[in-house]
């Protein structure tokens, strides 16, 4: 009997063949769609190896270079450390997973999906998915819920299913969705202010082809042996926790409700430690036990005072926001800045403005890219009052900073606009809840404060759930208590007219349309009134950049005249560099960009090029200096490097014996340009010519176009001179 599934997915089959590699894992999926393939295995310990009341689950996700037909680039040759994209990716296959596991269920568990082939036009991350699913579920694992994954595309109002790369990039939706056949349980966007009931009809139409790729798991499964781990449920002592609750109920749920976080907290641990008091340190499980009950018994007291009493614990209305505080240009050194407090919540966001030298090089799998905007988020210990190691960013702030980053990036302009390179960070402050979607605010608040152009104003907001049978209660703003024993984490970003990116993730199976509709609707209702306040503090970008961001200057010169700007050997380009202090980039295209610290020494580095550049014009006066006398006639350096002839004939309107007579070398004479030889590059002056107009010497004017504009590649000159995509950079 074959234990491979083929299904038709977005008009091409998706394989999955069990057990073909990595046998040795307690699980495997051999996964294939178009020329992508990923081996997804699952993997966990008989024993749990300490008493845990977690579950250790390990995801990792590997993109091979050789997938690809790649070899790493750098020094080192072979793959090192997870890059930001495998950590998202590992990511989204471990949010929609962890849920599913049973409860007592605390073997230490790894799954690891490594892509072997990339096609560039099917994406892996949903294979990783659906891989896992599957490695898992064909397993002796308990993990009894199949799950199926699809990405979501949207181009001229046609959805489509797993667009490839090449259709994303026309894309105003680029969503994954994971669900099981029930319901949907993950959702993943990024969106171009797309439409709260366009997105859910986008979220349906991938719950149907979900559910075909559960059910197509779930046949096969159904003709197999598999048997499953026991899950042995260890429950606290009915009789001890009716005692507990007994004792603490009241005055539990009194600290619960204090509006203050560290208050809060500091009242509901002398109640835990009351309660440990008693019991001799030794008694190892019956303090364990004892906590599991106090907190099993906190989470109850949340989620009861919101469905039985229509409260929450902080006193706010299900769709109230916490209060909002604003505060730009708190930094006087930095290009922009803006501290966003929303409740416990704060963010202070700063913008920093690059030049071409600045961008990212990304390179991954496909062709080399550079990246003009990034986001980094930082989450300091201090800012949720614990004290640890301050390391390299982990999982959680990477994936915080990618969600704000996506959220934002359709507000930045194009580079043709404003050609500079644009970094944000923001540092957490003060943390309770939600401080994904204070960076939002904040760096938007930031970016405003830079005077960056933004297409339009972006907000976020989080929204969360308390579920039980068919009682729910949506709560808009979540704070750390709500997100810690609610049912889901929905952050939605976006501006007045739609969409910019989403984020869910549940603790329950799955959601049903009906309340999906609800905390979309929800979430944009409070959305706007973020907005709001957002533009009381700053109604619009500033007109002007700050003082301290570099200034760039984008003008366009003949491609023929790139060598010469350039000179021998870079003499000429890095005469101009020493004498400007500016950063220079030229392409063969004949665009040239150019960044100084200051205006002053930008507009002089375009002056320059421009003398270097400009093109004599027919029928045009020009000012020179006689530069060499010959018998027929003298040569007039009339442009920087352009030297045309004055033939005896057209000295005077009279007949000119000896040149020498009338023009002297080293004089400073006006002429016009009679003809211009293209095939020879010739220039034929004359003065007599003058009489017949009205004179009007012009020296140094340029024909070319200028504009403030931007920038692309790898730098070619500076300290570290590189060549790539036919442009020099100095």
């Amino acid at each position: 009997m074959s234990n491979t599934i083929n299904i038709e997915v977005g008009g091409r089959v998706l394989s999955i063949e069990l057990g073909k590699v990595g046998r040795q894992a307690d699980g495997s999926a051999f996964v294939r769609y178009g020329d992508t393939i990923m081996l997804v295995t699952a993997t966990c310990k008989k024993e749990v190896s300490a008493e845990k009341n977690f579950l250790p689950l390990i995801v990792d996700y590997r993109e091979n270079t050789y997938a690809a037909g790649k070899i790493p680039g750098g020094f080192f040759k072979r793959e090192g450390k997870p890059s930001e994209r495998e950590i998202l990716v590992a990511r989204l296959i471990d949010r929609p997973i962890r849920p599913l596991f049973p409860d007592g269920y605390f073997q230490d568990t790894q799954i690891v999906a490594l892509l072997f082939s990339a096609d560039l036009e099917n994406e892996p991350d949903t294979l990783g998915i659906i891989g896992a699913s599957a490695a898992l579920y064909f397993s002796e694992i308990p993990f009894t819920t199949p799950l199926g994954a699809v990405k979501v595309g949207l181009v001229d109002g046609e959805f489509i299913i797993n667009p490839a790369a090449s259709q994303l990039e026309t894309s105003v939706l680029n969503m994954v969705v994971a669900g099981n056949e029930e319901g949907i349980c993950m959702i993943e966007a990024g969106a171009n202010e797309v439409d709260e009931e366009k997105v859910l009809e986008g979220l349906l139409l991938a719950q149907e082809e979900i559910k075909r790729i559960v059910q197509a798991q779930k046949d096969l499964f159904n003709t197999l042996q598999i048997q499953k781990l026991p899950v042995a449920s260890k429950l606290p002592h009915p009789e001890k926790v009716k005692k507990i609750e007994e004792e603490i109920s009241t005055e539990l749920l009194q600290a619960i409700q204090i509006k203050q976080k560290k208050a809060s907290e500091k009242a509901s641990g002398d109640i835990l430690n009351r309660l440990l008091a008693n019991i001799p340190k030794e008694n190892v499980e019956e303090i364990t036990e004892t906590k599991e009950i106090f907190f099993n018994l906190q989470k109850k007291l949340v989620r009861e005072l919101a469905l039985n009493q229509g409260r929450r614990a902080d006193g706010r209305a299900f769709d109230e926001l916490r209060d909002i505080s604003i505060e730009v240009g708190l930094l006087p050194r930095t290009h922009g800045s803006a501290l966003f407090t929303r409740g416990e919540t704060q963010s202070l966001a700063t913008v920093t403005l690059g030049t071409f030298e600045d961008v990212q090089h990304l390179d991954g799998l496909g062709e080399e890219a550079d990246k003009r905007f990034m986001l980094h988020y930082n989450f300091p210990p201090f800012s949720v009052g614990e004290v640890s190691f301050m390391r390299a960013p982990g999982r959680r702030e990477i994936g915080h900073g990618a969600l704000a980053e996506k959220g934002i990036l359709p507000a930045i302009p194009d580079e043709e606009t404003f050609p500079y390179t644009i970094r944000i960070v923001s540092d957490i402050l003060e943390s309770n809840g939600s401080s994904s979607m204070a960076t939002v605010c904040g760096g938007v608040l930031a970016l405003m404060d830079a005077g960056v152009p933004l297409k339009m104003i972006v907000a976020g907001i989080a929204t969360g759930l308390i579920k039980e049978g068919d009682r729910y209660a949506l709560l808009t703003d979540i704070a750390g208590l709500e997100d810690h024993y609610g049912d889901m984490d929905f952050k939605v970003t976006g501006s007045e007219k739609g969409i910019t990116a989403i984020q869910m993730d549940l603790k329950i199976s799955h959601l049903s349309p009906q309340i999906l509709r609800e905390a979309l609707q929800q979430s944009k209702a409070a959305r706007l009134k973020v907005l709001g306040k957002m533009r009381e503090a700053l109604p619009e970008p500033r007109l002007q950049l700050s003082p301290h961001a570099p200034r760039i200057i984008i003008l366009f010169i003949s491609p023929e005249k790139v060598a010469d700007v350039i000179g021998p050997a870079g003499k000429m380009i890095k005469k101009i560099v020493s004498l400007t202090n500016a950063k220079i980039d030229i392409e063969e295209t004949g665009k040239v960009t150019i960044a100084a610290s200051d205006m002053e020494s930008a507009e002089k580095a375009k002056q320059m090029i421009r003398e270097i550049t400009v093109e004599v014009e027919l029928g045009k006066i020009y000012t020179g200096k006689v530069v060499r006398i010959e018998e027929y006639g003298a040569f007039v350096e009339i442009l920087p490097n352009i030297v045309g002839l004055l033939h005896i004939s057209e000295v005077a309107p009279y007949r000119v014996k000896n040149i020498k007579d009338e023009i002297n070398l080293g004089d400073t004479i006006t002429v016009k340009v009679i003809d211009i030889d293209e095939d020879n590059k010739r220039i034929r002056l004359s003065k007599k010519a003058l009489e017949e107009t009205e004179p009007r010497p012009e020296s140094g004017e340029r024909s070319d176009r200028t504009r403030s504009h931007s920038f692309k590649r790898r730098p070619y000159g500076s300290s570290n001179s590189r060549s790539r995509g036919g442009r020099n950079r100095f």
